[in-house]
């Protein structure tokens, strides 16, 4: 069998925790923030795990992914 290439842009935007889960950023923070209330920028700044149905997704183009610091 051939090895499997890692998609370099999902190995930039996603972690994998050391209990498997794979973690993004979220969306929102990038700019026009001065109209986002001081709470909202707090939570939107930390990262969530990928939902359930996008897992086999983002697992497909990280073949070999392990804990990422």
């Amino acid at each position: 069998m051939p090895k499997l290439k890692t998609h370099r842009s999902a190995a930039k935007r996603y972690k994998v925790t050391a209990s498997g889960k794979i973690m993004k950023r979220q969306a929102g923070i990038g700019h026009l923030l001065q109209h986002k209330s001081a709470s909202r920028k707090r939570r939107i700044f930390k990262m969530v795990d990928v939902s359930e149905s996008h897992t086999a997704l983002v697992s497909k183009e990280l073949p070999y992914k392990k804990y990422s610091r």
